[in-house]
């Protein structure tokens, strides 16, 4: 039981990445029309912090929603709106001070622009966009993502985590030690 909950565990983490990256992608070709960059800090298409708030989000708060009746649910949107919102914010201010630690910077703007930022690494608006983005995985794409692993067989499953763990283990020295 516990070996199936980590392999799907790491499956939502890289799925989750893989969609942080292609939000962070969009907001910057699409939105803001800067042009494509590798948003990423890894050399493939998908942001870690991403998949690490998603599975803290996992972890913490979709069991106050999980089985729940609808009404609940719809009750508990504000709630998982603000706590997710949070706990990515908390995430970005560690994330931020990590990476200048290691690497002297952090690799994403900072938010020196925006009016309500703490020290250009963290701001009001992102924040706002995390809570939605936690809702948005907490009620419709976990849901979805539930219902796939519930009908991958161990074995699927199991392959499908060693396979993700070694692309990232190959990406993470790749870019550490050849980048």
């Amino acid at each position: 039981m516990k070996k199936r909950w980590l392999a799907e565990h790491i499956m939502f983490f890289w799925i989750y990445a893989v969609i942080g990256w292609f939000y962070e992608v969009t907001l910057e070709t699409v939105i803001y029309r800067w042009g494509f960059s590798n948003r990423g800090v890894l050399f493939g298409p998908w942001l870690p912090v991403y998949g690490f708030g998603a599975t803290v989000f996992l972890i913490l708060w979709y069991r106050l929603i999980i089985g729940k009746t609808l009404k609940r649910k719809i009750l508990m949107i504000p709630v998982i709106f603000l706590l997710t919102m949070a706990t990515a914010t908390l995430i970005e201010l560690i994330t931020s001070y990590l990476c200048e630690w290691t690497i002297g910077s952090w690799p994403w703007q900072t938010y020196a622009d925006y009016a309500i930022n703490f020290q250009a690494r963290i701001a009001l608006s992102p924040s706002i966009r995390f809570g939605i983005g936690g809702v948005i995985f907490l009620y419709v794409i976990q849901p979805l993502l539930d219902r796939l692993a519930c009908k991958m067989k161990d074995k699927t499953l199991y392959i499908t985590a060693a396979v993700i763990v070694v692309v990232l283990s190959a990406d993470l020295a790749y870019t550490v030690f050849l980048r």
